[in-house]
């Protein structure tokens, strides 16, 4: 049997893939390499921070401080840690922790992620545990835990022809079901945001904060395109049930102003935080709806410290702070001098 530890849960580190000339970052890659800066300082404050770097001394200097913050080389495609990182589960059998190693196309084919799906089997002698691969096309950001036997995800991703078209949706359950030790999958069928690349991942959408309660995207502007879409989405949610029957305790995040960049509107949302120990890295884009999503978060995580973390540069490529980071629980050590 195994066990799939939730975010909210003790972590050992946060990973980050830093930006580099190759990848989509290259026309504002300053810019970006400050929100990344940012990034990993806040999570530093807490618990180390593994950077995989094109150029180790190059990114080094980008940081004041090294405490606390790892530098390993590396080349990868892009820097979407969230979705090209292995995922962490408990083998209860063996009593250690296991890194299942999915395969990662660049969310379907729209991008070359060669290098990046490569990238956990490359680095793998630097985790304090197993790795193994596994033949699915899977991305972190598409998946949630409540650490208690409920897996949140979005049909739009998991059952889209471009990742397992040789699959039936039970097959992917039973995958899910056996991979993760999880005993049920709660299907999103509606909810999605326009300017996003990774069609429709669950932590763009609604997020377990801990056993029984999901954050998730509401609109309220009904002349908004995203307004019929979110609203069937919270209908959904309201219908979930946890294992033991009970249904979850659901708090709405606002939606976003439009924000846009080269006539593109870009998927901004407050649903896309990092839980690391003791805080939260909450996202936020010089928009009217900022205080908002931060008190919300603020009574909703008691006992952590929210740091908001401007990342306007980061929707600009179709992601936000959650998709550039991967947890890895406190089991899964680091073997680095």
């Amino acid at each position: 049997m195994r066990y799939f530890p939730a975010e909210f849960e003790p972590q050992s580190f946060v990973q980050l893939i830093f930006p580099h000339p190759q990848s989509d970052w290259a026309p504002y890659l300053e810019e970006a390499r400050g929100c990344f800066v940012n990034i990993a300082n806040a999570i530093a404050r807490y618990q180390p921070c593994l950077i995989i770097c094109d150029d180790v001394e190059r990114v080094q200097t980008y940081f004041k401080s090294h405490e606390n913050i790892i530098f390993i080389p590396y080349q990868s495609d892009d820097t979407w840690a969230r979705d090209c990182s292995a995922l962490s589960v408990i083998d209860e059998t063996e009593e250690e922790p296991l890194l299942l190693d999915f395969t990662f196309t660049g969310w379907g084919g729209k991008f070359d992620a060669s290098c990046d799906n490569a990238m956990s089997s490359s680095i793998s002698h630097l985790y304090g545990a197993p790795m193994k691969k596994i033949d699915l096309i899977l991305e972190g950001g598409g998946i949630e835990t409540n650490a208690n036997g409920s897996l949140l995800t979005t049909a739009e991703c998991l059952l889209n022809p471009n990742r397992n078209p040789h699959l039936t949706k039970t097959q992917t359950e039973n995958i899910l079901k056996k991979e993760f030790g999880v005993e049920q999958i709660l299907w999103l069928n509606h909810g999605y945001l326009a300017g996003d690349d990774t069609d429709s991942h669950i932590d763009t959408l609604a997020r377990f904060i801990d056993t029984d309660t999901i954050l998730y995207v509401k609109c309220e502007d009904k002349n908004d395109e995203h307004y019929e879409a979110l609203k069937k989405m919270e209908e959904e949610l309201r219908t979930f049930r946890d294992i033991e029957g009970e249904p979850f305790h659901l708090i709405p995040l606002p939606m976003c102003q439009s924000h846009y960049y080269n006539d593109e509107r870009l998927p901004a949302t407050y649903a896309n935080f990092l839980i690391i120990n003791d805080a939260v890295l909450l996202p936020i884009y010089n928009d009217p709806h900022d205080n908002e999503a931060i008190e919300i978060c603020k009574k909703a995580f008691r006992g952590r410290d929210i740091i908001p973390i401007d990342c306007s540069v980061l929707i600009r490529q179709h992601g936000s702070l959650h998709c550039v980071t991967m947890q890895f629980p406190e089991d899964v050590s680091l073997r680095v001098e």
